[in-house]
C-alpha cells in the first residue's frame, strides 16, 4: 500500500491518533504520555494548539515551525517514549519485524488545515470530544484537555460548546 501524506513547512494539522484495538491505555498513563509529549517538543518543537486525551485515543492541532514539515518523526518519538516500559500487547510477526509493541495503531489520521474556519471547527471538536463520548456532559468538565486555555485565550465567548456544532465530523 502506498501511503501519501501532505507534509507542508510551517503549516496547522490536525491529527487522531488510537491505541491498538483501543485499548484504554492513556489515561491510565497520563504521566507517561506528558513524558513523551515534553521529550517530542524538546527534540522537535512545535506549538500545541489544542489537544484532547480520552482512554483509547486523542485528538490534537499541531503548528509546526517554519522550515519544518516532519510531523511523522514527532509522531514517531511520542509513540514510542510512551510505549517504553509497558507491556506488549497482541503483537504478529508483521508487528514484531519492526519492532512494535502492539500498543498503538500503526497508522495516525492527519489533516492539513487550510483556513481559519477549518481550524475553528477542528478545535471545537477537539473540545467537545468528551461529551461526544459520554465521558462528561460539559467540555470544561474533562481534565485531559486544552479547554480551559481555550477560554483563558478568548476563543469561547461562553464556557459552552453545542452538540449540533459536530454533528457533521467525525474524526475517530
Amino acid at each position: 500500500m502506498e501511503y501519501r501524506r501532505f507534509y507542508q513547512s510551517g503549516a496547522i494539522y490536525f491529527f487522531t491518533v488510537v491505541t491498538e484495538n483501543r485499548e484504554p491505555l492513556l489515561i491510565d498513563n497520563i504521566e507517561r504520555l506528558r513524558a513523551a509529549f515534553r521529550l517530542c517538543l524538546s527534540r522537535y518543537p512545535f506549538e500545541i494548539e489544542a489537544i484532547v486525551v480520552l482512554p483509547d485515543h486523542l485528538h490534537t492541532l499541531w503548528k509546526l515551525p517554519e522550515g519544518d514539515k516532519d510531523f511523522s518523526r514527532r509522531w514517531m518519538v511520542i509513540k514510542r517514549k510512551f510505549s517504553s516500559g509497558l507491556p506488549c500487547g497482541t503483537v504478529n510477526a508483521s508487528k514484531a519485524k519492526k519492532r512494535e509493541k502492539g500498543i498503538w495503531q500503526r497508522r495516525f489520521w492527519e489533516h492539513y488545515i487550510r483556513n481559519e474556519e477549518d481550524w475553528r471547527r477542528h478545535v471545537d471538536y477537539i473540545h467537545f470530544n468528551p461529551v461526544k463520548h459520554g465521558y462528561v456532559s460539559e467540555p470544561q468538565d474533562w481534565p485531559y484537555s486544552s479547554y480551559p486555555q481555550a477560554v483563558r485565550k478568548g476563543w469561547y465567548e461562553t464556557d459552552k460548546l453545542r452538540e449540533e456544532d459536530f454533528k457533521d465530523m467525525d474524526f475517530e
